[in-house]
């Protein structure tokens, strides 16, 4: 399994950066505009777990823009340091817009609802009332997470297919030494948090998420060949 610190960003294959490129880079910031990261305005720290295979689990370092009060749309890092894999992209999805969904689609999703009444979740580096605030509005969302860079099986590059990958339901599905890691690394306490949370209400869950819990089968995507259209 991944650990927090897992991330080796000298094992990338690649040259090092050149001094005309950083210049070139540099100039290029000052020209150019770069909303849509400049957007964003959350920094979550969580877990994920590949669809199908709950014991590997990897930390997922979301970078999340509020679009508008029922959208998030999150870049997902191995940590937040500067040079740190982009391993994923995250959707974050209000009930309502959830209830919408057709069930071959709301199959991919998950809920977040236990994410935040363990403490699991943290938005590190922010006081605890305000991440509070945050986690109330995250309980009553959805989320539809992919992962290009499978980190923990050590890979150099993103290699392979997309996996879709999903969240915990329980205490029981998760590794409590990568939570342990994680609250030593960034000086946070999940157990604080969760008492913290214990008034935060709990809303009902649509069934149709997580729904590897009732029909104990996995949803996970599949690479086909056929022949290109002319």
């Amino acid at each position: 399994m991944q650990e927090v610190h897992g991330h080796c960003n000298d094992q990338i294959p690649g040259e090092e950066t050149s001094l005309k490129k950083n210049v070139l880079g540099m100039g290029a910031a000052m020209l150019q505009k770069f909303a849509p990261v400049n957007n964003i305005c959350e920094h979550v720290a969580g877990f994920h777990f590949y669809s199908g295979d709950i014991k590997r689990q990897v930390v997922a370092h979301h970078f999340c823009s509020v679009i508008n009060e029922d959208f998030r749309q999150c870049l997902i890092y191995d940590s937040n340091e500067k040079k740190a894999k982009l391993i994923g992209v995250e959707y974050i999805i209000s009930e309502k817009l959830y209830k919408t969904l057709p069930d071959d689609e709301a199959r991919y999703w998950h809920s977040h609802i236990y994410e935040v009444k363990s403490g699991m979740l943290s938005c590190p580096h922010i006081p605890l009332i305000a991440e509070k605030e945050v986690m109330k509005e995250l309980i009553h969302t959805y989320g539809k997470t992919i992962h290009l860079w499978q980190i923990d099986r050590g890979d150099k590059l993103p290699l392979g297919p997309p996996q879709l990958m999903m969240a915990f339901t329980e205490d029981s599905q998760v590794n409590w030494d990568l939570i342990k890691k994680r609250d030593e690394a960034y000086n946070t306490d999940s157990e604080e948090r969760k008492a913290d949370r214990a008034d935060i209400p709990e809303p009902v869950k649509d069934l149709r998420a997580d729904g590897w819990r009732i029909t104990g089968k996995a949803v996970q995507f599949d690479v086909k060949e056929f022949p290109m259209s002319e």
